[in-house]
């Protein structure tokens, strides 16, 4: 049993996808997230410390529509585009998960969507 989740307190998808699927009423499965901001649809400039913010307040949005937190996540995946900017972004990613640190995979790429510095896709568990 899935369910689509969908709320405009974050971007809304660029692409044929949701932006996060409830699975057995239990399971949150994240569509990854790039810097861009809700209410202007526009691409949110700076260096990857900004864009970590933006992109961790856009997953605590989609977290928050599917009855999850930043305390249930158990897994992300972090793309950067250059992976220098590893110890700037873990500097912002560790305000958010300070205390429940998920297992994480960091991946270097070529290139993200509109450009992006960052980009992170998020697995959780539902706490009801």
């Amino acid at each position: 049993m899935t369910k689509k989740i969908f709320t405009d307190k974050a971007p809304a998808p660029i692409g044929p996808y949701s932006q996060a699927i409830l699975v057995d009423g239990k399971f949150l499965y994240l569509a990854g997230q790039i810097a861009l901001d809700p209410a202007s649809g526009k691409f949110v400039d700076g260096d990857v410390k900004a864009q970590t913010r933006q992109v961790l307040k856009n997953v605590e949005a989609v977290l928050l529509a599917g009855g999850a937190s930043f305390q249930s996540v158990i897994k992300t995946t972090v793309f950067l585009k250059d992976i220098t900017d590893f110890a700037a972004m873990n500097e912002v990613y560790a305000e958010y998960f300070s205390a429940s640190a998920p297992a994480r995979s960091t991946v270097g790429i070529a290139s993200l969507p509109r450009d992006a510095r960052i980009e992170i896709e998020v697995i959780a568990i539902v706490e009801k």
